[in-house]
């Protein structure tokens, strides 16, 4: 046990020191979310028209923006195991004698913990805009966004695991990512959408996330509570699953 919790400690912590070294990683992952709160947060502040309780579209769209880094920072993560596997660190880590669930875990919670980092920053960004929430509801939407960054970044170490080619990992992940973003309601709210999009966004997971998120930030939701968290946690141990088989599927 004690050599499984140290090969997960090890592998949060290089995800951490490979983070901290590229900032030009940090300025980049800020790039877009900081653009659609500047130029649509305002832009369309008083286009839009939002459900009653809902707010001004700034801290509407806040969460939805929030959930898009979390979502972007946790899934190209999975890009690593591309990169690890063509520098040879990744066949030093599979002969190692420890179990890799554990390598999987240890990769999945420093990736979540990189994308909470970069949530943290753009909350910090959203702030100086205009955008309002309450300083003490933070502790329970850190939770949530562990939550959501460690099941989406299983969900790119499981694309990563399958892949070779880097140009490859990036084209499937966008081919998914972006629709997952823009079907969530991150930008509209879904009570106005046309009914196939409400039903498409239904079985998106960050659907749920952005929900979530905006419960706790803006005290608003269009949905249950417990039912994005109950689709959350089940999306997690699905994507855990998932990429720890796919992983221990890899030749060393």
């Amino acid at each position: 046990m004690n050599r499984e919790l140290t090969a997960i400690y090890f592998m949060w912590k290089r995800e951490l020191i490979r983070f901290y070294r590229s900032k030009s990683r940090i300025v980049g992952s800020l790039a877009m979310p900081f653009f659609f709160l500047a130029i649509l947060g305002t832009g369309l502040n008083g286009a839009m028209s939002l459900p009653a309780g809902d707010g001004n579209y700034m801290e509407y769209i806040m969460p939805g923006v929030l959930g898009m880094v979390l979502l972007f920072g946790s899934v190209f993560s999975g890009v690593i195991v591309i990169m690890d596997r063509q520098f040879g660190f990744l066949k030093e880590t599979l002969v190692a004698p420890v179990s890799r669930t554990s390598i999987v875990i240890g990769k999945s919670l420093g990736g979540a913990t990189t994308a909470v980092i970069q949530g943290l920053l753009m909350l910090v960004l959203a702030s100086f805009l205009g955008a309002t929430f309450e300083l003490q509801n933070l502790m329970f939407a850190i939770p949530l966004m562990i939550l959501v960054s460690t099941a989406f970044v299983a969900f790119g170490i499981a694309i990563g695991s399958v892949l070779e080619d880097m140009h490859g990992f990036q084209l499937i992940s966008n081919f998914l990512v972006m629709p997952m973003f823009f079907l969530s309601g991150a930008l509209f709210p879904l009570t106005s959408a046309p009914a196939i999009v409400r039903d498409i966004s239904y079985i998106d997971p960050l659907t749920y996330a952005v929900e979530a998120l905006r419960f706790f930030l803006v005290g608003s939701s269009s949905m249950p509570i417990q039912l994005s968290l109950g689709v959350l946690c089940a999306f997690l141990v699905a994507t855990t699953t998932l990429s720890a088989y796919l992983f221990g599927r890899i030749e060393s």
